[in-house]
């Protein structure tokens, strides 16, 4: 038998591919599957961004490209960064790799060890506390409550740090929950590290174009005080409907930049050069796609957080970011997994279970509104059906 590492049972998986997986096999069956659980846009790229890649390939762009990314490239994320929050980033702190998941694997694999600990949001993306596992670490859940709109509470993430700490995850707009946590709790948070000044902090800001009802994104970015040990992690997936041509990037502190260009020359060697010069067209193009994008998901964020609420034992709070919905069903009487089983095999419409996403998440059940308004309200009509 061969012997595997200990350290592959402690690695988790992202249920929502399970979910797609099975979805697809159903289809495949002849059901009809309308999917609001995979959490991708369903825009295709826009055309020139797609045309700046394929221009990159005629034009011979083929090899190798710099371990951190081409230059233009980090010098037109370092611009639009001054832009959207007013802050200046030097290029070189700039490293580009293959979607948003390695910058979470590099800065959990840099701090996570045994005796180590890592907080993480809860309910929150399942690779955080896959990873931390993964590390050795010991995951720390920061409980999102719907009582606060998902958004952490300052004063009891401070209260958990430990001498044990050394990194502490925030997501802000928040998968799965579509929560925004607003300046005051931030302020709040960036003051209260000021005891602790061995913690690193990772912000995840992949949704940080969308946001609604007026409400402006706070990067930590913004909070020169702990630039030194912030990594904040942003990318093209989302903004640009780019989740398969892979490209994300994260700004790194000064003192782990050479590590994580280490450990992308071990990991990846590289981003694909045409990938990265369609990236760069997404940057300096026209955004007019990104705003009807993000007006559209606005529109369907009310349609479906209405028709939730006007189900039988759901509640559903106004999500504030991103693209997600994430209704309380204790009012249904089922599990949160068992909701998410019912809704695809009797209702045909594939969904993710709170519980995908921490033990916080019991009691709820993700919908991503990245779908079509028609198919959204056929699909709560359906799940309406069988409840």
């Amino acid at each position: 038998m061969l012997q595997k590492a200990a350290s592959l049972s402690r690695l988790g998986t992202e249920s929502a591919f399970e979910v797609l997986a099975r979805a697809q096999a159903l289809a495949a069956q002849g059901k009809e599957i309308i999917n609001l659980g995979i959490g991708q846009p369903d825009f295709r790229t826009p055309d020139h961004i797609v045309e700046a890649g394929i221009k990159a390939l005629q034009d011979g762009h083929h090899g190798y490209t710099p371990a951190n990314g081409i230059p233009a490239l980090r010098q037109a994320v370092a611009a639009d960064l001054h832009t959207r929050h007013g802050t200046e980033v030097n290029p070189d702190n700039i490293v580009v790799v293959p979607g948003g998941k390695p910058t979470m694997f590099f800065a959990v694999l840099m701090f996570g060890e045994p005796g180590a600990e890592i907080m993480y949001p809860n309910p929150g993306f399942p690779i955080y506390e896959s990873v931390i596992k993964y590390s050795g670490a010991t995951p720390v859940p920061i409980a999102l409550k719907e009582e606060n709109g998902f958004a952490f509470d300052a004063d009891a993430l401070l209260a958990q740090i430990t001498p044990r700490t050394r990194l502490i995850i925030i997501n802000s707009p928040a998968n799965p929950t579509g929560g925004v946590t607003p300046k005051e709790e931030i302020d709040k948070l960036v003051k209260g590290l000021a005891d602790h000044p061995d913690v690193a902090l990772l912000s995840d800001e992949i949704y940080s174009q969308m946001l609604y009802d007026g409400r402006q994104h706070v990067s930590l970015l913004q909070y020169p005080e702990i630039r030194d040990r912030l990594i904040m992690l942003d990318g093209w997936s989302k903004t640009y409907a780019m989740t398969g041509w892979r490209l994300g990037y994260a700004v790194w502190p000064d003192a782990l930049v050479a590590d994580v260009t280490r450990l992308c020359i071990n990991d990846h060697s590289c981003v694909n050069a045409a990938t990265q010069y369609a990236g760069l067209a997404a940057l300096t193009g026209p955004q007019d796609a990104v705003h009807q994008m993000v007006s559209a998901f606005d529109e369907r964020r009310k349609i479906i957080v209405r028709e939730l609420n006007d189900l039988p034992g759901f509640r559903c709070a106004d999500a504030a970011g991103a693209f997600y919905a994430f209704p309380n069903i204790e009012g249904t009487g089922l599990t949160s997994r068992q909701a998410q089983d019912r809704f695809l095999t009797e209702a045909g419409v594939a969904t993710i279970s709170g519980t995908s996403f921490g033990a916080w998440g019991e009691g709820y059940v993700r919908f991503s509104y990245a779908n079509s308004s028609e198919n959204i309200r056929e699909a709560i009509r359906r799940i309406r059906s069988i409840l």
